[in-house]
């Protein structure tokens, strides 16, 4: 509610405090997914600082501002000259990387019409940014499967989906599901063999597999100097750890990156063009990337890839070691999956493990591989990693002895057949603390249970479910 007289910045300041006293930890390593750490507190203020400073300049017109062109030629230049490009590979900086993949998408849209229905190949591994972009961009999508091992894109499924109608065919470098590289040469060059375009989604991967090279990790070649790739996207919010949102899309060709911008001559106001998804934007996320790169530095960034893969590698051998769970996969980049086998939920496993102060990200199951818990490793993690071991052994064995998450009998029966669009709001919050989730914000719902009822369902379920929970949640 807005109040009736301004109040001053120290009351405003107070009550946020109050607001956040239960949001996860964003520094010290023990959320393990959507925070980045660098343990240098000095790089994180020098990026607020520029943030700030740059917070009420509004990129809509480059022309009005030009010190916002400087600093995304810097920061595309940055990202161009560690994944393959040149000085003057054409890019754009935008809000993170569904709007990367979103632009994409568009390019590949725009510069090359099809017929009928526009289609891009995605395996199943993809993110779901490739869904949404579709959503928004009347495209179709064509999902393929991995490799039940390996969890990598297999380039004979992905050949057997193109079609005349297909623009763009998609790999990751990694998937974010397990942190493995798809074989993207194999793949890039089957889609140019049919003149189709491909985007490498290295959105998590782009800014630190480069760097885990130079560290010593084995990285399959994914980037721009791979013939066939003609886009990839690269979060800096990510392993850049540059604040949100902070991410850049590269293109092989001027003309690409000229599809992916927007505008619009035909009404009576303002000159409109954008190069992004958003019009009028404040310059503070690209001023917090430029200030992060300028911060840290080749040195900088080296000593974290050093420090991440050291973790990563302790991490996977250490779950390895732990009874009753499995990593998934060889992960080549800095996220590690694993799933429970002999009477070890992974559901219950993470509710445990945040009970003891640590957040470990569920994984529905899908496509046939298991229900599992995601780590993003960060430079951080390494002073961590001994400890956050030591909380997944007692978390699993504490899984074991609770025993799989109890939901109540025929509730994942009634939900796959309910119609939840004839449901009001009222109906589907009694719904929702039938099995144990307080949608009222008082205590913390056993999200064993909630995950358990979900990874029973169809997508399309699981889907409808979590929007209606997105909209009671903000009422």
């Amino acid at each position: 509610m807005l109040p009736e007289n301004g109040r001053s910045a120290e009351d405003i300041l107070a009550e946020l405090a109050l607001l956040k006293r239960d949001d996860l930890e964003v520094r010290g390593g023990k959320v393990t997914a959507y925070v980045y750490d660098t343990g240098r507190p000095e790089v994180h203020d020098a990026a607020a600082r520029a943030y700030f400073e740059m917070l009420e300049v509004n990129t809509l017109d480059p022309t009005a501002f030009p010190s916002i062109v400087a600093m995304e030629k810097q920061v595309v230049g940055a990202v161009a000259e560690l994944l393959g490009g040149g000085p003057h590979t054409p890019g754009i900086f935008t809000s993170g990387g569904t709007e990367s993949i979103m632009l994409a998408v568009k390019a590949a849209r725009d510069a090359r019409p099809v017929a009928g229905r526009p289609r891009i190949v995605v395996p199943v591994t993809a993110h779901p940014a490739f869904h949404k972009a579709a959503h928004y961009l009347g495209a179709e999508v064509a999902p393929v499967d991995v490799d039940p091992v390996t969890f990598r894109a297999d380039p004979a499924a992905v050949a057997a989906a193109i079609t005349p109608e297909t623009v763009l065919v998609v790999a990751s470098a990694p998937s974010y599901p397990q942190g493995v590289v798809d074989p993207v040469a194999e793949i890039a060059a089957l889609a140019a063999e049919r003149g189709v375009l491909c985007h490498v989604d290295a959105c998590v991967g782009g800014w630190l597999l480069p760097w885990l090279a130079q560290a010593g990790a084995a990285v399959p070649p994914f980037d721009l100097s791979v013939p066939g790739v003609t886009s990839i996207s690269c979060d800096l919010h990510k392993f850049g750890y540059a604040p949100k949102g902070a991410s850049v899309v590269l293109f092989a060709d001027p003309a690409l990156r000229r599809a992916a911008y927007f505008a619009s001559a035909a009404w009576p106001g303002y000159t409109v063009i954008n190069t992004t998804v958003q019009s009028s934007k404040s310059a503070g996320p690209l001023a917090g990337a430029w200030a992060t790169l300028n911060a840290l530095g080749r040195d900088g960034y080296l000593g974290l890839a050093r420090d991440t893969l050291a973790a990563t590698r302790r991490l996977a051998e250490g779950v390895g070691e732990i009874p009753g769970l499995r990593v998934l996969g060889e992960p080549e980049a800095s996220l590690v999956a694993f799933t429970g086998e002999d009477g070890v939920d992974v559901f219950v496993l993470s509710d445990e493990a945040r009970k003891r102060g640590w957040f470990l990200q569920p994984q529905l199951s899908y496509a046939g591989i298991p229900a599992n818990l995601h780590v993003t490793v960060t430079g951080v993690t390494l002073k961590g990693v001994e400890a956050m071991l030591e909380v997944i052994a007692e978390s699993a064995a504490a899984a074991r002895r609770r025993g799989p998450a109890k939901v109540p009998e025929g509730l994942a029966d009634i939900l796959a057949s309910l119609d939840l669009d004839a449901l009001d709001d009222a109906t589907f919050a009694e719904l929702a603390a039938s099995v144990g989730v307080d949608l009222g914000g008082s205590g913390g719902p056993d999200m064993a249970v909630v995950n358990t009822v979900l990874d029973t369902l169809p997508a399309a379920t699981r889907e409808a479910i979590l929007i209606r929970f997105l909209s009671l949640l903000y009422g």
